[in-house]
């Protein structure tokens, strides 16, 4: 089954668009990330988003409580295993976010051109003419004053003025007009801000985000509150990825790594910076460097950065991140399809887009959370990453790569870069990967080969002094948000360096493994990258009948 991608520069036959999508074991090689909520928590739904192609789940932790989010998760472990599908598992912090609470749940509608107060006061009620602030890192024992204190001084250290935009959103920003508003800063009357009402709008729900544009919030990023969901279920569940809200500096990113390192296995949980705001595009470069991931948080950056730029900070972005060999993902997307079974023709071509920039992974929030169509949006999404994958100029991609690395190669890099040469020009139908850290498998997915790359994971013994255990899961998780790299734990029986029989028994259940799939059939070749002895070896092997 030879790869036949397009590069983009050649004509496209027109009847080739009009040939039926097939479908494939591997859907798409842009891995997809759900958010699971209230629309898709049950143990159906998620077993349908699994087949359908979602890879890691995120659990979003600025609503909901800890009880809630486990609920959902013992679901989600039952549909992996009812499934057979591997899914990773998320937790995205708040940080230091501030938000409206309306506890009557009411809708609330705001009439351009009026007045609006944004008061500390919790105790009112939300209504058309004042919002109550309440700041969710704190944690629920905190009693009322302590709430009202610590908003005054958000409020006051922020230096709000008139002339200020603040924005406000259900969810995450949905840039539709009619449930999101923009308001601007009037007066400052004591502890309350008056605010002139420039669009109209229904806010629905019982939470929206508050969001001051250009603004610096002067709280940690990692607040108390993320810090207590973390350390209990965060370390009870083990979780795959940590998704760092309102990444403003690297030394963001250091202090998280350095709190779950005293967390027994989270030690191992990857950091993905989610850049929200001008600080954490400024600090980009430097953020980058520490993170093991970045996810572009495109609707918040469309607050803080004039619409014209977010594609400008966004395909910078994505290229640095393909350069490092770091995952790039992508948020907010299909948005019009939390209430609606398609996509807008945009937004089709947005997703398309993002891949053809070089993303890892789309996420999808309130699509999914809260969608009436979860199951079906991340169906969709996948068949656009498919067609994009189609016609992605790999070429062109493995050239820049290789300028950029650049000589003298690392070890791992020139094995990795020649693996997937090799793919290429024997038009392997897929490599495989052996690796006990997952590092090697990365960096050939890092020169993005039109091929799948499956990942072997050796599990090694490891002990910490009290008990064994096998190191291995976390890696093959870990993978699932790496744009065309698919994770298969092996035997622990089976070490990752050795010679001739365990190497070739390994590889037999591997080669196995893929002809169930349909992804290789007989005269096929595969690209074979594993360690034998000392020596690392790429080798090319054509199936017989």
């Amino acid at each position: 089954m030879h790869s036949t991608n397009l590069l983009l520069e050649e004509p496209i036959r027109m009847v080739s668009i009009l040939q039926p999508s097939k479908p494939s074991f591997f859907p798409a090689m842009t891995k997809i990330v759900g958010t699971l909520g209230p629309k898709s928590r049950s143990v159906e739904v998620i077993s349908a988003c699994l087949k359908a192609g979602m890879s890691v789940a995120r659990f979003d932790f600025s609503w909901g409580d800890v009880d809630y989010h486990q609920e959902t998760l013992e679901n989600l472990k039952a549909a992996i295993k009812g499934t057979k599908k591997l899914c990773a598992v998320m937790l995205d912090t708040v940080g230091p976010e501030l938000q409206v609470v309306n506890k009557s749940e009411k809708a609330i509608s705001l009439v351009a051109d009026s007045h609006v107060v944004l008061t500390p006061d919790q105790e009112q009620e939300a209504s058309s003419d004042l919002l109550p602030i309440n700041f969710i890192g704190l944690s629920k024992a905190s009693n009322f004053l302590l709430h009202s204190m610590l908003i005054l001084c958000t409020l006051l250290s922020m230096s709000v003025k008139p002339g200020d935009t603040i924005f406000i959103g259900q969810y995450l920003f949905t840039g539709s007009e009619t449930t999101s508003v923009w308001l601007e800063v009037a007066e400052l009357k004591g502890d309350d801000v008056v605010c002139i009402i420039k669009n109209s709008a229904t806010l629905a729900g019982s939470l929206f985000t508050l969001h001051i544009s250009q603004i610096h919030i002067d709280l940690p990023t990692l607040t108390e509150a993320d810090k207590n969901v973390i350390t209990t279920w965060g370390v009870r569940n083990k979780i795959d990825f940590l998704s760092l809200s309102y990444t403003r500096h690297a030394e963001d990113v250091r202090k998280a790594r350095e709190f779950l390192s005293k967390l027994g296995d989270l030690h191992q949980t990857q950091i993905f910076a989610k850049i929200d705001n001008i600080e954490g595009l400024t600090h980009f470069d430097e953020i980058l460097q520490e993170a093991d991931g970045i996810i572009l948080s495109r609707g918040n950056l469309g607050v803080d950065l004039p619409p014209e730029k977010v594609f400008l900070f966004q395909k910078a972005a994505v290229y640095k991140c393909n350069m490092a060999g770091k995952p790039a993902v992508i948020t907010r997307v299909v948005d019009s399809m939390t209430g609606n079974l398609r996509p807008t023709r945009a937004e089709a071509t947005d997703v398309a887009n993002a891949i053809l920039d070089g993303s890892d992974a789309i996420l999808l929030g309130a699509e999914t959370l809260r969608g009436l169509y979860p199951v079906e949006t991340i169906s969709t999404v996948g068949r656009i990453c498919y067609e994009a994958e189609k016609v992605y100029n790999q070429d062109l991609y493995f050239k820049k790569a290789m300028k950029y690395v650049g000589e003298p190669m690392t070890h791992l890099e020139s094995i990795a870069s020649s693996a997937v040469r090799a793919a290429i020009k024997v038009k392997a139908s897929v490599i495989i990967c052996f690796t006990s850290s997952g590092k090697a498998a990365r960096l050939i997915a890092k020169y993005r080969p039109t091929m799948p790359v499956l990942s072997v994971v050796i599990p090694q013994l490891k002990t910490n002094q009290l008990r064994w255990s096998f190191s291995g899961a976390f890696e093959a998780r870990q993978s699932l948000i790496v744009r065309g790299l698919f994770p298969m734990l092996a035997d622990p029986r089976h070490p990752a360096e050795s010679t001739s029989a365990t190497n070739e028994s390994v590889l037999k259940v591997a080669l196995d493994h893929v002809k169930a799939s349909g992804l290789i059939m007989p005269h096929d070749r595969v690209v074979v990258c594993q360690k034998v002895g000392d020596a690392s070896v790429v080798k090319i092997i054509e199936l017989e009948d």
